[in-house]
């Protein structure tokens, strides 16, 4: 296996365990959360989905899919696409169902988001995954941006298995 296998695995892999805790959410309660969880489901799939678009950019030089974002105000989403506002780094999710995909939609556009980061670090040469790219407040190499995210959607999967629990949904790995 490559360093771009591996990286591409580790993203796709990330994606796999995050989707496996939606087990019972739904578009009744994806935009639900309780007092102690920073982020609600339609939130968590649009903020990684939207970052993983942002360092795929990096490898492809095109930008976010048109249909699955706009940017507006932060209230522009809908059932079929993501306000970036919404769900960039910083903002804050509210229980607004309204402004954020169907849970299906949202699960798409992350999935997506996913393959496209993938793709790219599979399908990128030693130079380009060395190259240095802007990222939060410094630089860093791409294959280390693609390693971060992955963790990124652990951090978040993380965060999904607390909300499960305080909105008692149950567990989904059981012993």
């Amino acid at each position: 296996m490559t360093s771009q296998d591996t990286l591409a695995e580790s993203i796709l892999s990330s994606r796999d365990l995050l989707l496996r805790f939606l087990v019972g959410f739904d578009d009744d309660n994806r935009t639900r959360q309780t007092a102690d969880m920073p982020n609600h489901v339609a939130w968590t799939l649009g903020h990684c989905a939207l970052t993983l678009h942002r360092a795929a950019e990096h490898f492809d030089g095109r930008s976010l899919p048109e249909g699955e974002f706009i940017t507006g105000d932060g209230t522009a989403g809908d059932a079929r696409c993501f306000d970036t506002e919404s769900v960039c780094f910083g903002s804050t999710p509210v229980d607004a169902p309204q402004q954020y995909p169907t849970l299906q939609r949202a699960r798409e556009i992350f999935e997506s988001a996913c393959a496209r980061l993938a793709a790219g670090a599979g399908s990128a040469g030693d130079a380009k995954l060395a190259e240095m790219v802007p990222w939060a407040t410094g630089e860093i190499p791409l294959r280390t941006l693609v390693l971060r995210l992955a963790f990124h959607n652990g951090t978040h999967t993380g965060q999904l298995i607390d909300l499960r629990r305080a909105l008692g949904l149950g567990r989904v790995i059981v012993p």
